[in-house]
């Protein structure tokens, strides 16, 4: 891998990580209104969750559902590119969005990732049990070494 990847050359991505009470799968514009629902019924909660720190996501007044869309273009677009993976996460249930997992480098150097993660607030007792699935999805699926779980 050289310095100026994220993932080595001939790597590929995990698209999915299954458990009994959620799963994962790349976040794209047909997640958008369900999305955007879970976020935005759930502002306080993400704020004060750890990895979110600078205040700055998601942003109090929430965004407009096309605002929204144009934000998983985006991931949808590093997904593809490689250069960041975002994944919803997902009932097992009835498949709707409970929360969102992010994989985006660091400026840091003492870490090759940064992982972020949120569930709904009427859900917030999986928010342990996911980041600890994927930090263990991590270590056994994906290159990195020195991930940064945001105090996890």
């Amino acid at each position: 891998m050289t310095a100026d990847e994220f993932v080595p050359r001939g790597f590929i991505p995990p698209t999915s990580l299954v458990t009994d009470r959620f799963h994962l799968e790349p976040l794209g514009p047909h997640h958008n209104a369900a999305d955007h629902a879970a976020w935005m019924s759930s502002i306080e909660q993400i704020r004060a969750t750890p990895g979110y720190p600078d205040g700055n996501w998601p942003p109090p007044e929430g965004m407009t559902l096309e605002e929204n869309l144009v934000d998983l273009r985006r991931h949808a677009d590093d997904f593809a590119r490689r250069t960041g993976f975002t994944f919803t996460v997902l009932s097992p249930d009835d498949g709707d969005v409970i929360g969102c997992v992010y994989l985006y480098p660091t400026a840091a150097e003492e870490w090759d990732v940064t992982v972020q993660s949120w569930v709904r607030s009427d859900m917030a007792e999986l928010d342990a049990a996911l980041a600890d699935a994927v930090a263990r999805w991590l270590a056994s699926e994906w290159p990195w070494k020195r991930v940064d779980r945001c105090g996890r």
